[in-house]
Order: structure tokens, then sequence, then C-alpha cells
């Protein structure tokens, strides 16, 4: 998505923190936190935020999930 918007990170480090609790006989995951640390030149902290969220929402893999899914993101300078 940053391509997209013809933005060239420097760096993107990121973080997943997954719940699984017991679900019948299974496992299920009921949520995902999404931690994203990234610098970007020229970008700011608007747009980084509004891009960030909407590759939240297009996520295929959390589309497939029934969970909640959380997401920080951060852009450091």
């Amino acid at each position: 998505m940053l391509e997209m918007a013809n933005f060239v990170p420097e760096q993107v480090d990121s973080k997943s923190d997954v719940v699984i609790e017991k679900d019948g006989d299974g496992f299920s995951i009921t949520s995902v936190h999404l931690t994203v640390t990234a610098k970007i030149p020229g970008i700011d902290r608007d747009t980084f935020q509004s891009i960030a969220s909407k590759a939240k929402a297009w996520c295929p893999v959390s589309k497939l999930m029934n969970a909640a899914i959380g997401l920080e993101a951060t852009l450091v300078a």
C-alpha cells in the first residue's frame, strides 16, 4: 500500500501477538494485535496512519480469521 501511494520505506519492523484459546476439543485464535514501526521518508503521520489502517482493513488474512485484529502503527523519524 505504501508503494501504491509512492512511498518507499527505509525500514519496517512488525510484531504480532496472537491469543489462542481453548475451543471445544481444539483451539481458536481469538485475537491478534499487530505492532508496526516504520521509517518512511517524505510521509506525514496522518498519511502513514491512513495507509496502515487501510492495509489492516484490506488484509486477506485478516478477512479469513474470525478474530479481533488490533493495530498500533508508529512512524519514526
